[in-house]
């Protein structure tokens, strides 16, 4: 990769450490010469102009946690550039580096020393009496919930235009394969490789014989009715942008049409990040002799 020419730096607004690795980082770049900005919400004591997240840029660098980064997958994925993560949260599956190893990042980002590993996203879209009512997209998942505590909602499900099975239920999740780490790890859904090809349908608490998470084809067509006698229930995509549901609506998720590109330092296997975020036992392995 070449080095980028202007860098874009999203900081969680609350941990003094993100806000104190961002600002090395940022007389860092100014120091190599790369123009440095961040958004207008950026916190006090970044140093650098800020800007409007729709002006160009080349890279997006984010110190935080995993919110933090489905914050700069936003802005990466709109501008179509890839996104460095720095942890400084717990888990953090999609930073590519933790809080001790940042101080290296400069000498990278000036480098091009990166390569960019593509993403799924899902596109998903609301209808209402036939017609579009919103759309919008996900990175880890998109979340059909109950608005109100008290009362599940009921839902059909849908796969590639033939009904599945009706649920009463507190949610469900569609997730991608980066997604399967998250919320639908939670929910009880399995831990899906992020180079498979695939799709997540995670039933949330359903009160039915047959609720078993389910993984399908990419390439499938999946889709969930708020049925007319169930409550009012939302839309969550990454747990970030919120559409209200009626009783009645509809909503669509296929794969989405652009991914989110994730710069990558090394070429680390999967199987090793998830011993280490999740602390996995493998003392008594010895591997092939």
């Amino acid at each position: 990769m070449t080095a980028p020419e202007k860098v874009m730096l999203i900081v969680h607004p609350q941990r003094p450490v993100a806000l104190e690795l961002a600002a090395q980082c940022a007389q860092g770049l100014l120091a190599r010469g790369i123009k440095v900005v961040a958004p207008e919400e950026a916190p006090d004591g970044l140093d650098v102009p800020r800007t409007d997240v729709s002006e160009p840029i080349d890279l997006v660098v984010v110190f935080g946690g995993d919110g933090s980064i489905l914050r700069g997958s936003e802005v990466a994925r709109a501008h179509d550039v890839p996104l460095l993560g720095i942890n400084l949260g717990h888990v953090g599956f999609l930073a590519e580096l933790d809080e001790e190893e940042a101080n290296g990042i400069v000498d990278h980002i000036v480098a091009g020393d990166y390569v960019i590993q593509e993403r799924m996203t899902l596109d998903v879209s609301v209808m209402r009496d036939g017609a579009t009512m919103a759309t919008s997209w996900a990175l880890n998942e998109a979340s059909v919930e109950k608005a109100a505590r008290e009362r599940m909602i009921q839902v059909v499900a849908e796969v590639d235009g033939r009904p599945l099975s009706e649920w009463g239920c507190d949610g469900v999740l569609f997730a991608t394969p980066t997604g399967s780490t998250g919320y639908a790890w939670s929910a009880g859904g399995p831990v899906v490789w992020p180079t498979v090809e695939a799709m997540l349908l995670v039933p949330v608490s359903a009160h039915a014989l047959f609720a078993r998470p389910m993984v399908v084809s990419s390439s499938t067509e999946l889709a969930l009715e708020v049925l007319p006698r169930s409550p009012s229930a939302v839309l969550w995509c990454d747990g970030r942008r919120l559409i209200p549901l009626e009783p009645g609506d509809r909503v669509e998720v296929v794969r989405g049409s652009r991914p989110v590109r994730l710069a990558r330092l090394r070429d680390s296997l999967f199987v090793d990040r998830l011993v280490a975020k999740f602390q996995l036992p493998v003392q008594g392995w010895s591997g092939r002799r």
